[in-house]
């Protein structure tokens, strides 16, 4: 059983009593508004001064721009549930938020002040994460969860190396696939963790009946053989043997999903969209494994673990952890299920573009406003909450 978190007295701003309070709104918000600018950058209407390509820039923004944002309001979060220490709050988090969207203006404006102040600028931020959560473990004692702080090494070091492929060889690659490999692996690990948990929970007292598989050696195995197939992907993405490597992690995901009960949880859709998430882990790893064989394009597998595994992922944990920890019913409301059904529709919307190139424009179009709907509808629907409502919570949390 996790240690029970202890909270400080604090009388500042609501916005910065706990670290999930500034990180899902901010992300969510730059998540809305970024795609909103892209498209434009995109077809040349318009011009960002940033050293990294248009496409670079996207990509750079969402996986290690808004990724890491709500990574760290989930680690905020959840650490001191893990350790029972205390939540970090105030002063030491608005120098975090600075940081961050420091790195957020910095990439922009690189093309002005030079690639290397803007990759110290904006690199400077995982490593703090990474430096703060390995040390409330550490001092917590909360051995079993160095891990993630591993895989958020990992992530700050693809930003180091995106920042320098951009700068020696005109543009990203290798560590774009280092950071979806790390999104991935964050996604079977912690996922993994907490979709069979909260199912069990709601399951056992709303809808008795076969309950989700216990974690096991078959999970175990899965995330080993996935991060295994990853690892590959990364190194030699189109070759034979990654893409068998591929498709045995997509079957194994998919499997692992199928134990978890999700077809018992149709009447809460706050629990429905974790399932729903999910799904798309082993479906970009399917698409990867064609994508090897040259069957499909690269960015339909891409774009399966990006827009809709960790777009919806993220925002159903970003709901969930909200309405839990500001005291309200953990359900879905019509404005949360509306921001789930965006995501849902960018999500399709996006792979579909990669696997019909034919309408790539209309369905990339159709993508990127439905991504912003859902995620600025996330800031209408719980900005309120997250910057007024001082009322905290525990919330039900499995340990990663």
């Amino acid at each position: 059983m996790a240690p029970i978190p202890r909270l400080r007295a604090y009388g500042g701003p609501v916005i910065l009593s706990y670290g999930f309070r500034p990180f899902f709104l901010f992300g969510a918000l730059y998540a809305g508004l970024e795609v909103l600018v892209w498209l434009p950058v995109l077809h040349g209407e318009i011009s960002v001064p940033t050293i990294f390509p248009p496409r670079d820039w996207h990509v750079h923004e969402m996986l290690y721009g808004y990724l890491p944002a709500v990574m760290t309001g989930f680690l905020l979060t959840a650490i001191p549930n893990w350790t029972g220490r205390l939540p970090i709050q105030g002063a030491p988090l608005l120098v975090l938020i600075v940081t961050w969207a420091a790195g957020r203006v910095a990439v922009a404006v690189s093309a002005l002040t030079g690639w290397l102040p803007a990759a110290l600028v904006d690199c400077a931020f995982l490593v703090m994460i990474a430096a703060a959560a390995a040390r409330e473990i550490v001092v917590g004692r909360n051995w079993r969860n160095l891990k993630i702080v591993t895989i958020v090494a990992v992530l700050a070091a693809g930003n180091v190396a995106f920042h320098l492929e951009v700068r020696f060889a005109g543009a990203a690659e290798y560590s774009v696939r280092l950071g979806i490999a790390a999104a991935v692996t964050l996604l079977m690990l912690i996922a993994g963790r907490i979709i069979p948990s909260f199912t069990r929970n709601w399951l056992a007292r709303e809808n008795p009946g076969r309950l989700p598989a216990p974690f096991g050696r078959f999970d175990l195995a899965a995330i080993l053989i996935g991060i295994a197939a990853l690892s590959f992907w990364v190194c030699i993405p189109d070759t034979g043997a990654t893409g068998a490597a591929l498709a045995v992690a997509g079957v194994l995901q998919a499997a692992r999903l199928a134990r978890w009960a999700g077809e018992r949880t149709t009447r809460e859709r706050l629990l429905l969209v974790l399932h729903v998430g999910y799904a798309f882990v082993p479906l970009g790893f399917l698409l990867g494994a064609l994508a090897s064989f040259d069957l499909v394009r690269a960015s339909a597998g891409i774009h399966a673990w990006m827009v809709g595994g960790v777009g919806t992922m993220t925002l159903a944990v970003m709901t969930r952890a909200s309405l839990g920890h500001t005291g309200h019913e953990l359900t879905a409301s019509l404005a949360t299920q509306v921001i789930y059904a965006a995501v849902l529709l960018a999500a399709v919307a996006r792979i579909w573009a990669a696997l019909e190139p034919r309408w790539s424009e209309p369905l990339l179009q159709t993508a990127a406003f439905a991504w912003a709907v859902a995620f600025l509808g996330f800031c209408l629907a719980y900005g309120p909450m997250l910057w007024l409502e001082r009322k905290t919570a525990a919330l039900e949390h499995a340990q990663p």
